[in-house]
């Protein structure tokens, strides 16, 4: 009788210790934050901020507990009246995660997830740290123009060592829920041929993820409209209202650059005075149109751009902003984007930006 008594309790206490290894502590500090302050446990949707949970500082931290099937990427957020706020994402999963907000060097640990991220979290914002070091050196009037030029070619090599560094991250973890997370925030970055073999090692978990299967999709149509493909036709209207297909300029022997672009997109408009450069030079002398397929929401908006920037090529829209069927048809997740096709309808280039678009130019119109 002993003896099944003793069994009785040590079933007891493996259970007890058992249950707390299914479930999450999550346990934090915030830099210069007071005992009451809340603290928020939420996820973003739509770019919004979800709160799901709260919960208030005591002696000096934070703690959330519960349990989760599967790992998710979660976020917490603290924003106190006059103070600083700070947020960190992080993967909510069974363990015990600590978590450390502090200017600069915010940081998740503790789980197998977390602490693969926190890694390449660390390279990352180590990287973004000295950007912003020479960005704000910018800032020195007694900056001479060659130092200008050197600091935005580091800044330049920085950036790409980061996103190098974000890919890394993507190709290394993607069977896993990190992997994933990565690929859903910065499968802008990548090609369709870095894309492509990815795919068939995502999980079936994530299947039908919103996010997921917009990739998936697009890396569809990234490989229907890749270079050697010929062009996708699509319909939409000009300034004027007059109905015009690509198909009106494209695949009749001239070389056509098509521009994505939008009147409310900076980038867009830095890039414009090179494509009204590169027009002014070789549409008179060679077979060469420009079409601009605009990704702007207003009409009057979309007019006066095109006034103001000087733009004197054909242009189209749908003004559905990112819904543009245009934009959809070719994968155009970040503008602007150009497209190059040649006169028989078959795409030469993508995504040439600035002296690439003048380079590529002079070796296909000799």
């Amino acid at each position: 009788m002993k003896k099944f008594t003793y069994l009785l309790a040590a079933a007891a206490v493996f259970a007890a210790c058992n249950g707390e290894n299914k479930g999450y502590t999550v346990t934090g500090t915030v830099d210069g934050a007071a005992d009451g302050d809340t603290v928020y446990l939420g996820s973003v949707e739509g770019r919004q901020f979800v709160k799901l949970d709260s919960t208030t500082i005591k002696g000096g931290t934070f703690t959330f507990k519960g349990k989760q099937d599967t790992a998710v990427n979660r976020y917490i957020s603290y924003k106190a009246e006059g103070k600083e706020g700070a947020t960190i994402d992080f993967f909510l999963e069974n363990g015990k995660i600590s978590i450390k907000l502090s200017e600069g060097n915010n940081s998740a640990t503790g789980t197998v997830n977390n602490d693969t991220y926190q890694e390449i979290r660390t390279q990352v914002n180590g990287l973004s740290k000295q950007m912003m070091t020479i960005y704000e050196s910018m800032s020195d009037t007694t900056l001479t123009d060659e130092q200008r030029e050197a600091n935005n070619k580091e800044m330049e090599s920085l950036e790409e060592k980061m996103i190098e560094a974000i890919k890394a991250g993507i190709n290394k973890n993607i069977a896993n829920p990190v992997g994933v997370q990565m690929l859903k925030q910065n499968y802008y970055y990548m090609s369709v041929e870095e894309l492509d073999p990815l795919m068939p090692q995502i999980p079936a978990a994530f299947d039908n993820d919103e996010t997921i299967v917009k990739i998936k999709n697009n890396v569809k149509k990234m490989k229907a409209t890749a270079v050697g493909q010929k062009f996708t036709d699509f319909e939409m209207q000009t300034p004027e209202g007059k109905t015009v297909k690509l198909s009106d300029y494209v695949g009749k022997g001239k070389v056509v650059l098509v521009d994505f672009w939008a009147s409310w997109c900076g980038p867009c408009r830095r890039e414009m005075p090179n494509l009204v450069d590169a027009y002014a030079k070789y549409k008179k002398k060679k077979n060469f149109e420009i079409v601009g397929v605009s990704l702007d929401q207003s009409a009057d908006a979309w007019k006066d751009a095109i006034k103001k920037l000087n733009i004197t090529w054909p242009q189209m829209s749908d003004l559905k902003y990112w819904n543009c069927e245009g934009a959809q048809l070719y994968a155009v997740s970040s503008i602007p984007h150009t497209v190059l096709i040649d006169g028989e309808g078959t795409i030469l280039a993508r995504g040439l930006h600035g002296d690439e678009i003048q380079k590529k130019l002079a070796e296909v119109l000799k």
